[in-house]
């Protein structure tokens, strides 16, 4: 009943019907609004007001949604970390089965990622650089992030090592996080056209003498 009712909402829409959109709806809308803002000007340099008229709401409305900005910062960051994870997810799996081939994929996507029309930077560096204080919670949520990177590329790391392919697994997963890394850094810093679109090269090189 709620995914019909959604479905005629957005076929209203499509016909040009102003249809009011339900709360679920607003808050995600908004929040979407705030990940770009946040992302491409800084999330200390944008305000509320600033989200609620972009959003096209009014401040009571936003927060009705978020009950203080740092509650709206909050959903911005967790926010990144799914989508980021399922990108990363995603990059792997185009890769097949195999580890190496999974690894070299994500450093494709890496590459396709970090060009000007889609990358300011990593907006978990990012938010480490505006919240420096460690018990903040953004900054906890982006170290949280990172840690999973890391991870992530360990299980990699520890399917070649199963393989034979790799005698120091957790060696290879910290050098390829930190060419993950250096790339985000060295794009924001000298472009995707600089250092960086060498990322899939070095890990390559990794891979091959590990």
């Amino acid at each position: 009943m709620v995914e019909g009712a959604i479905r005629g909402r957005g076929q209203d829409r499509a016909r040009g019907i102003r249809v009011p959109r339900s709360s679920a709806e607003t808050r995600e809308h908004v929040l979407g609004v705030a990940h770009e803002l946040f992302y491409w000007h800084g999330i200390r340099a944008t305000g509320v007001d600033r989200v609620a008229a972009a959003a096209g709401v009014a401040p009571t409305t936003l927060y009705r949604l978020f009950a203080s900005k740092d509650d709206l910062i909050a959903a911005y960051i967790k926010r990144a970390d799914r989508l980021y994870r399922e990108w990363f997810d995603g990059a792997a799996a185009a890769g097949g089965t195999d580890p190496r081939d999974q690894i070299l994929a994500v450093f494709d996507a890496l590459g396709e990622q970090v060009q000007p029309q889609h990358c300011r930077g990593c907006p978990f560096l990012m938010a480490l650089a505006e919240f420096a204080d460690p018990a903040h919670p953004a900054h906890r949520a982006a170290v949280a992030m990172k840690a999973w990177v890391r991870d992530r590329f360990g299980q990699l790391t520890a399917a070649l090592a199963r393989d034979g392919r790799t005698a120091r697994p957790g060696l290879l997963a910290d050098q390829l996080a930190l060419v993950m890394e250096g790339t985000y850094a060295s794009a924001q810093a000298l472009s995707a056209d600089g250092p960086a679109r060498h990322a899939r090269t070095v890990a390559e090189s990794l891979l091959g003498v590990s």
